[in-house]
């Protein structure tokens, strides 16, 4: 197929041909014989974005998500690869645990990898010789699922995975941090109160220490705050910010409630702003959503009792398009595209995927920006029919293709009362990027 006439998200207007699974051309006025044809006049197309931090959920908990919803949240959002966590029941962290897992990833209409678990009870030598995506996040607290580790276990952890090439991503907070007077509180805001800044200024600058000390790199998962990008950065790390961090603050808690619990917490409207400069001025490396749904039901309970985590594969490059659409805004559609698809493209060794060039994987997405809806947490796809982001302007994209099939078309209107029963998704079949089972390493 040809697209015709689009505008990248550098400006220029080009034509973009595939081929199969790839992007074989692009240019300017080119052949359009015995092509079909998508007119792009108007619209901009970018390349799929690369999460490479949700939960999915499966297996252990397919009430709040399935690789089947999940994975169509994403591809309604523009996500065109995800990257779980190993966080679920059982935890990825041998090699049984991860071939059960590629087992509910073959229901992923979008492309996928699959992170391994650190516990005391992982087997490295095993889950090590899987196609990882990568190891982690290695959390260094305990967060949902109760995975945290020692500093012992974090060093073995390190020099297991660079005997192996395998990439660390870390969980940084330090519960020696933690502020125990906040537990008296039973306000919405007493979870930032507990879970303090200082936590992940302190984890960060522990975990990067011990990266030096054995000669690797670490990516800082979820980073919340701006000391903690700092640091990394000044360490040679990298980074990556949620869109939950990016938007939102604990002024925002006394409207979310226990629906604006996660971890790290939300942090003060003035971090929030300074970390919103560092992802507009290059410091940080990509967005990552971190979706973590959990149900109505669940999260409905007392601040110490509602489980952690909030949705947002759907709506994160919506989000960001609805920002760069801005006529103030410094975040420009070329920085949207650097944060979404090129840099954890590079980050994470996907030399397939990440950009609209000629040879790369054609996973594309078709987006006119010149059209905004509200967020309806009813009306997106995840299992979990809620969202952090409710009622806040967002460009949805047309259509997302992955590997040069299109995997999802948006309805005929984004109306009020538009439902998802208005959307197609196309059964594709989502690849793991690493490689596939038969590839594995034994």
């Amino acid at each position: 197929m040809l697209i015709r006439n689009a505008t990248l998200p550098d400006g220029h207007q080009r034509d973009v041909r595939v081929r199969g699974e790839s992007i074989v051309e692009v240019g300017r006025d080119l052949d359009t014989s015995d092509q079909h044809v998508i007119e792009a006049t108007g619209k901009r197309l970018f390349p799929g974005m690369v999460d490479a931090h949700v939960h999915f959920r499966q297996p252990g908990y397919p009430h709040k998500e399935t690789w089947e919803t999940g994975s169509r949240a994403a591809a309604a959002g523009g996500v065109t690869t995800v990257v779980d966590q190993p966080n679920t029941d059982p935890p990825t962290i041998d090699g049984e645990a991860f071939d059960q897992k590629a087992e509910f990833a073959a229901d992923s209409v979008v492309d996928w990898g699959i992170n391994g678990g650190v516990t005391a009870d992982w087997i490295p030598n095993v889950l090590l010789r899987r196609r990882l995506f990568a190891l982690g996040e290695v959390f260094l607290a305990d967060s949902t699922g109760d995975m945290g580790i020692e500093a012992d276990l974090f060093a073995d952890a390190l020099e297991a995975a660079a005997d192996n090439d395998v990439p660390v991503t870390v969980h940084a907070e330090d519960a020696d941090y933690f502020n125990d007077d906040a537990k008296a509180r039973d306000d919405a805001d007493a979870w930032s109160a507990f879970r303090t800044a200082k936590a992940e200024e302190k984890a960060v600058e522990r975990a990067c220490a011990v990266a030096k000390e054995h000669d690797t790199t670490i990516h800082i998962a979820h980073t919340s705050t701006p000391e903690g990008v700092d640091i990394a950065s000044e360490a040679g790390m990298t980074t990556e910010v949620t869109p939950h961090h990016l938007l939102l603050s604990r002024r925002d808690l006394s409207e979310l409630g226990t629906f604006g619990r996660m971890n790290p917490p939300l942090r003060r409207e003035k971090r929030r702003q300074k970390l919103y400069e560092r992802v507009v001025d290059g410091t940080v490396d990509m967005i990552a959503t971190d979706h973590a749904p959990h149900t109505r039901e669940e999260k409905d309970a007392s601040i110490w009792d509602a489980p952690s985590g909030v949705p947002g594969v759907e709506t994160v490059l919506p989000l960001l398009l609805a920002e760069a659409r801005d006529a103030d805004s410094r975040l420009t559609y070329g920085r949207v595209r650097d944060l979404t698809a090129r840099n954890p493209a590079d980050v994470f060794g996907l030399p397939q995927k990440g950009a609209i060039e000629a040879g790369k994987d054609a996973d594309l997405v078709l987006v006119d920006t010149t059209e905004t809806s509200e967020i309806n947490g009813e009306a997106l796809h995840s299992k979990c029919d809620w969202t952090p982001f409710e009622g806040r302007d967002a460009v949805f994209p047309e259509w997302t293709m992955v590997r040069g099939t299109v995997v999802y078309e948006r309805g005929d209107a984004l109306a009020d009362d538009a439902t998802p029963q208005e959307d197609v998704f196309y059964d594709h079949g989502g690849q793991n990027v690493r490689g596939a089972d038969s590839e594995r390493l034994e």
